[in-house]
């Protein structure tokens, strides 16, 4: 059996969608679905059962179990990088994913956790998956420390050396309808188009870079998950690892794809940062994807353009999620 924890989620609909092609069924996807929109992510899945995130880890701490499980890809946490509360985030993203952790070195099983690029801060200490650079990093906000605690855990147990851990980049694509605030500019400047016929991105706050000329990794769902789904039959490769593609865009970059895949005039309006996030804004973040491509992962990746294209096109015109 494999369970996908935040399954119904934005990279966990389609990295379940993704097992499916591969001929997986016999999943169980954990989640808590409230009043999110992230049900409508179900559509089209094929998998044995859905748990509530809280019935699972008592049925995991319980050690009631009744089913053999082969892979737990723990993809669910509150990813809300303006969360305030740090005792929920400790108890969600850290406690938590302790539980499955402990529970999958007790049953043998595989275990392939989300981790964050939000736990290298400013990337001041460079963004290598490092494993001996971790004590070095300063995340800039409660989420990514909460991802950050659960590496240093990882690493103090022995546990990288058994299981893998992935810092996903700026993830945009299909299924991420529900994340409100949270999803990528990419589905924000979508909007913003459609209704104004222009894209809004913030001023910098830096001398360093001009107006739109921050730069992100940013990398297409669709290849986030195929490079999470690597690991999973791969036991004797461990650690942790970037998930991202290597070379830094900037927003006005993306912009531009927007307005290409629109066939729209570019149009773009730069206002000022909110004052909550210009102390915690990266301005820069390359994913160094030496120690991952090392593993011997060959296949070709979207370039922004395509990936936007084809989110554009495919998904966001049609309405469409990845698994109808």
């Amino acid at each position: 059996m494999i369970v996908v924890t935040g399954g119904a989620g934005f990279i966990g609909s389609v990295l379940v969608h993704r097992l499916n092609e591969f001929g997986y069924d016999d999943i169980i996807i954990v989640d808590e679905l409230a009043k999110e929109e992230k049900w409508k992510n179900l559509y089209g899945l094929k998998f044995n059962d859905f748990i509530h995130k809280d019935v699972f880890i008592r049925q995991i701490m319980d050690d009631i179990i009744s089913y053999d499980i082969e892979t737990i890809f723990h993809l669910g946490a509150c990813s809300c990088t303006t969360e305030i509360d740090a005792d929920y985030l400790l108890t969600n993203n850290y406690h938590y994913s302790q539980e499955l952790a402990k529970y999958c070195l007790k049953s043998n099983s595989r275990f392939i956790y989300a981790s964050s690029a939000a736990t290298y801060g400013d990337g001041s200490n460079g963004f290598d998956d490092d494993e001996e650079k971790l004590e070095s990093l300063r995340p800039l906000n409660m989420y990514g420390n909460s991802k950050q605690l659960f590496d240093l855990w990882m690493k103090r147990m022995g546990l990288l050396e058994k299981f893998v851990g992935l810092k996903y980049f700026n993830v945009y694509g299909p299924n991420e309808y529900h994340k409100g605030d949270m999803r990528s500019v990419v589905h924000k400047s979508y909007e913003q188009i459609m209704e104004m016929g222009k894209v809004r991105l913030f001023k910098s706050n830096s001398k360093e870079f001009k107006n739109g000329e921050q730069m992100r990794d940013f990398i297409y769902v669709k290849d986030a998950v195929d490079m999470t789904i690597y690991f999973m039959d791969k036991p004797n490769i461990n650690g942790l690892f970037n998930i991202g593609t290597g070379e830094a865009r900037t927003w006005n970059d993306l912009s531009k794809s927007m307005f290409e895949s629109l066939g729209k005039p570019i149009n773009i309006e730069y206002i000022d940062m909110p004052k909550h996030l210009v102390s915690n804004y990266q301005n820069f973040t390359q994913a160094n994807m030496k120690k991952f491509l090392a593993t011997g992962y060959d296949k070709s990746l979207y370039s922004l353009e395509e990936g936007v294209k084809d989110y554009v096109q495919n998904y966001l015109l049609k309405n469409q999620f990845i698994g109808y």
